[in-house]
């Protein structure tokens, strides 16, 4: 009989750091398939790879690094044509040329300019993207710009709304379509779908908005190939699909699911068309995402089965759909769908090791009462390692996970970081609190105006509920999360006085700060999920953890990035300080080099390592694996 928490497991920080990457952006080519791996053991490049007849190769040499900060986030670096790559560089956000067999070639000047989410308009030699210029200090401008593939001639298209995304030329080159939206509003509160025709010259006219506004998302437009344009709506409270033909938008599934999510980053794909007739799709039912296929005309939908419930970045072409999935038991993988046959055949994990099964917690969806006589949900993962026993009568400690985001989500798809905890005895709580996306609109908007204190109450419920239920000791009761949901933790530490531990991964301390120093994407976000600025000075004072240190009592640990732009350092140093100085047990560790979320290997070992030991002395149990001691103040 071992203790909770003292459980030795397979699953490691190092097989996590350097054994695992992540998968982004699918492309299709001929019969070629695309996508992105970001490596955390190359220090977190982003490569572009290929698969071509069974043969898998990396195209994007080193150091070459294919990813964009546009929005800081990123998202929709590279384009593919012909065989002939274009992708934005990171170290200098330059756009590159790159032919089959070829090296690199810079196709923009040196400068402030960054570029993402485009595509090749053939026709006129010349690639469109968004473009985010960095001349003005105060804020950059974004546009929508075409730049000519000899690399001497750009052109704004489309310029003076705070925000652009989702360039989509027609099949005939003959029109452009487009998403926009304004300060305060975030791309899943409103935008605006536009459509304007191309000139002989390439310049747009005829412009008209098509569908959105402020109170209405649209996601995803995309031409049909016999020239329809479709897109994703929330109009109804639920992301469906809709189509425009005739100066009429007509819907082709009405259902209470989810066919979008939220625009975080550039280059998201939840359908794509097979057909003129026919779209392949994925939505997601409370938190599990389905493949089916839509009959348009029929307006039927039909489901596709497969083993998977976390479905992105879909692609379809020459009767192969390719989409990046995971399950409960898989790995995030690319994974491609023949249409005809219904044959699935893996192409790439995320991770290449084979864990026993007897290791892994396979986690059941939960929901919950909460406030106000609603309801929340969640993902419970009980304690799940083949080779220990805990004694008799011990309940595991729970770590409850409050998502970033906040307007977010997680799934149920295998997390070997959930693993890692699981497999030590230790049952996770992964919720999706008021605000998060995958339950409609009104879910949605549960969070506005009540940052910090809807989802810090569904996750103080989330926990009581699991202890009501006999499943974990509710002295041993931590909160962790990262950025958004670093905030949500210290919330729950501040106001609340349900748990025992937290771990706080670059989150928001002080509100005010982050309003006045935050990027241009969030920098009006808190409009909505706090108040008006400085109007509501009020509120963000009061719901800044910041301000209240004298109501936090118990250990944290926290974790940074020095150079990150989101959430500067400054803000955590100073709660920690603040901890340090109150006498409560506080560590800290800060990354050189590590930007908003952990890429390099070595510091993603070092902070899972580090949290664990902190638990370990906080709860006084034993640690079979050695683990690099974490200096704690005040313990």
């Amino acid at each position: 009989m071992t203790p909770y928490g003292s459980w030795k497991s397979p699953i490691t920080s190092d097989l996590i750091a350097s054994g695992t990457i992540r998968l982004e952006q699918v492309a299709i080519d001929g019969t070629n398939i695309y996508w992105i791996e970001m490596r955390p053991a190359e220090g977190g490049r982003c490569v572009v790879v290929r698969s071509s007849k069974g043969q898998t190769v990396d195209i994007t040499p080193s150091p070459f690094n294919a990813r964009t900060r546009v929005h800081e986030y990123g998202g929709g670096a590279f384009v593919i044509h012909d065989g002939t790559i274009y992708f934005s560089n990171f170290a200098d956000q330059r756009l590159y040329c790159q032919e089959p067999g070829g090296k690199p070639r810079a196709i923009t000047a040196e400068g402030k300019n960054r570029y993402a989410d485009g595509f090749i308009d053939h026709r006129r030699n010349r690639f469109i993207c968004v473009c985010e210029n960095h001349t003005d200090e105060h804020e950059p401008a974004n546009t929508l710009m075409s730049i000519g593939l000899n690399g001497n001639e750009s052109q704004a298209l489309i310029s003076g709304n705070d925000f652009y995304s989702s360039p989509r030329l027609s099949p005939d080159g003959s029109r452009l379509a487009w998403l926009t939206w304004n300060h305060p509003n975030m791309p899943w509160d409103g935008t605006e779908l536009w459509v304007g025709e191309l000139k002989a010259d390439g310049s747009l006219r005829k412009v008209e908005r098509i569908a959105g506004g402020p109170d209405e998302s649209i996601f995803q437009p995309e031409w049909s190939p016999d020239g329809i344009l479709h897109f994703v709506s929330d109009r109804t409270d639920w992301w469906n699909l809709y189509r425009w033909q005739k100066g009429h938008i007509e819907p082709l599934m009405e259902m209470e699911a989810e066919f979008g999510a939220p625009q975080w980053f550039f280059g998201m794909s939840t359908y794509a068309f097979v057909s003129s007739d026919n779209i392949i799709c994925t939505y997601n039912e409370k938190g599990t995402w389905q493949l089916a296929s839509l009959d348009i005309a029929a307006q039927n939908l039909k489901q596709i089965m497969t083993p998977y419930t976390d479905i992105s970045y879909l692609r379809a072409k020459h009767g192969q759909v390719v989409f990046v999935a995971a399950s409960p038991k898989e790995p995030s993988s690319i994974v491609k769908l023949d249409i005809f046959s219904g044959r699935l055949e893996i192409l790439r994990r995320s991770a290449d090791m084979v864990i026993d099964a007897g290791y892994l917690s396979i986690p059941r969806e939960i929901e919950f009462p909460t406030g106000h006589g609603l309801a929340a949900h969640a993902f419970y993962y009980p304690p799940q390692n083949k080779d220990y026993l805990a004694p008799a009568g011990e309940k595991p400690p729970l770590l409850v996970i409050s998502h970033g985001g906040p307007t977010s989500a997680v799934s149920s798809k295998l997390d070997f970081m959930i693993q890692y905890w699981t497999s030590r005895g230790f049952a996770i709580l992964n919720v999706n609190y008021g605000g998060s996306t995958g339950y409609g609109r009104v879910y949605r908007q549960r969070l506005n105006g009540q940052w910090g204190v809807v989802d810090v109450e569904d996750c103080v419920n989330g926990a009581m509920r699991m202890v009501e239920l006999g499943e974990v000791d509710g002295n041993r009761l931590i909160i962790r999360g990262s950025s958004a949901g670093g905030y949500t933790t210290l919330c729950a530490l501040a106001f609340q006085n349900v748990f025992n531990a937290g771990a706080d991964y670059y989150g928001v301390s002080d509100l005010e700060s982050m309003r006045k120093e935050t990027h241009k994407f969030e920098s009006r976000y808190l409009d909505r999920l706090i108040g008006p600025y400085p109007e509501r000075r009020d509120l963000f004072q009061e719901r800044s953890p910041l301000n209240f240190v004298d109501k936090m009592s118990c250990p944290v640990i926290f974790f940074q990035g020095l150079e990150d732009k989101i959430v500067p350092s400054e803000q955590t140093e100073k709660i920690f300080r603040a901890l340090r100085d109150k006498g409560i047990p506080v560590a800290y560790l800060p990354f050189e080099g590590e930007q908003h979320g952990f890429r390099r290997s070595e510091n993603i070992k070092r902070a899972l390592d580090a949290e664990l030991y902190f638990y370990s002395k906080v709860f006084s149990f034993r640690l079979d694996n050695k683990v690099e001691p974490v200096p704690i103040e005040n313990l």
